[in-house]
């Protein structure tokens, strides 16, 4: 029996992936912390404490949607980092991973409303309950995590001096197939 050689292909970054997915828990937890119509820690007015008072609604999606856009640039800063063996592939699990957080942030702040928040008759309304009305509030984490990685490339871009070239050119260049 022969042993064939294995190829050393760079093994993908799962952590990018896992750790924005996982972060969507304590997301999800924040959101219930701050939101009005949840533990209201952000304005702490009695008036926006339940979700009956239908001026909640708005507030509590757009808490929701600031989280998602914190947490989209700071894993940008993660992702921008070109020093990666693929950073395509970082780039394609990462945001993978802003998609599953994102909506683990939704599905957790709603279960803590019901755990911990006072029971609500939602017989009238299903927004009386601590819940989200904006689904695309959902897709702000990974928009703002493509945005921002996309910023920070061009800054970067832009920010090189002319003389240094880039991966492409340099990879070009040394395997002889470039320009002289």
């Amino acid at each position: 029996m022969t042993l064939t050689p294995r190829r050393d292909r760079p093994r993908l970054p799962w952590a990018l992936f896992a750790v924005p997915a996982v972060a969507g828990i304590p997301a999800g937890i924040l959101w219930w912390l701050l939101a009005p119509g949840g533990l209201n820690l952000i304005t702490r007015d009695p008036a926006l404490a339940t979700g009956s008072n239908p001026s909640v609604w708005l507030p509590r999606d757009l808490t929701l949607a600031g989280l998602m856009v914190l947490a989209g640039c700071l894993l940008a800063v993660f992702l921008a980092d070109r020093r990666r063996p693929r950073p395509e592939a970082s780039l394609v699990l990462g945001l993978a991973g802003a998609v599953i957080g994102s909506v683990l942030a939704w599905q957790t702040g709603m279960l803590v409303g019901r755990l911990w928040g006072t029971p609500v008759d939602t017989s009238v309304n299903a927004s009386l309950a601590f819940s989200l009305r904006a689904l695309p509030v959902l897709l702000l984490w990974p928009a703002a995590t493509a945005i921002s990685v996309f910023v920070l490339e061009l800054l970067e871009q832009l920010g090189r001096k002319p003389g240094a070239g880039n991966r492409l050119e340099d990879a070009a260049g040394s395997s002889g197939r470039g320009a002289p």
